[in-house]
């Protein structure tokens, strides 16, 4: 009975401490990969979020770097004129996506502004912030997990066809001078650059392939949409 009573007291006290150590900062990856006690309660899901969130950020970190190269006009708009200090306070700093800057928008919302011609601001900021703060959400803005968190597949998936609609969006929305918003695949005079496709490639399939996971073991139907590119509208999250 002493031993079941103190394993209870043991596996209380990893969940504890594992609370305390993550939601603080939703904006950061854990970085110390050696042993610590909360790993205990995580199980195989859970060690598989944590690789796909991770990921996502990375990837949206490479995406953020090379979009203000392709288009240094934004760069020089930002309060920040240099590409690292950007990068930096959107994926090291502690914030709760709410930027000033913004007008205080996120997700869905900041990408809108993006193409909105009544907005001034740097585009690649609101773009990139949109999708973060968007697909951080669909991961219930976690970057560790644990056996008793849930990740809704719903909500993987429709940020996954709201990447597909921000992609479009990126290359067929124009201001009223005829330009892109933003500058991203080349132009049809360039040569082919298709490294953002590709960027953004990996992006669906990691929600999507992490949706399907989660589906699996929630054992939760995920409810398929279709719609056309040219009237799509972002999905919940």
């Amino acid at each position: 009975m002493k031993i079941i009573v103190l394993f209870l007291q043991v596996f209380l006290l990893v969940l504890f401490f594992g609370a305390c150590s993550r939601e603080t900062k939703p904006d950061q990856d854990p970085v110390d990969t050696e042993f610590k006690v909360q790993s205990l309660a995580k199980g195989d899901i859970d060690n598989v979020l944590d690789i796909y969130v991770h990921e996502v950020r990375q990837l949206l970190r490479e995406l953020m770097v090379k979009l203000y190269k392709r288009n240094p006009k934004q760069l020089k708009i930002s309060p920040f004129n240099d590409i690292d200090k950007n990068v930096s306070r959107v994926f090291d700093k502690y914030h709760d996506w709410s930027f000033k800057q913004l007008d205080y928008k996120e997700s869905v919302d900041a990408v809108k502004m993006t193409f909105d011609d009544t907005y001034h601001g740097d585009r690649v900021f609101s773009f990139i912030v949109g999708l973060s703060s968007m697909l951080m959400a669909s991961y219930g803005d976690k970057t560790d997990f644990y056996m008793l968190d849930e990740v809704d597949g719903q909500a993987l998936y429709n940020s996954a066809r709201n990447i597909e609609i921000a992609v479009w969006k990126l290359s067929n929305n124009r201001d009223e001078q005829g330009e892109l918003f933003l500058y991203s695949n080349s132009l049809p005079d360039e040569d082919a650059y298709l490294s953002y496709e590709r960027l953004f490639g990996k992006l669906i399939a990691n929600q999507d392939t992490i949706a399907i996971i989660m589906q699996s073991k929630n054992k939760r139907l995920i409810k398929k949409v279709f719609q056309s590119m040219v009237t799509a509208v972002f999905l919940p999250i």
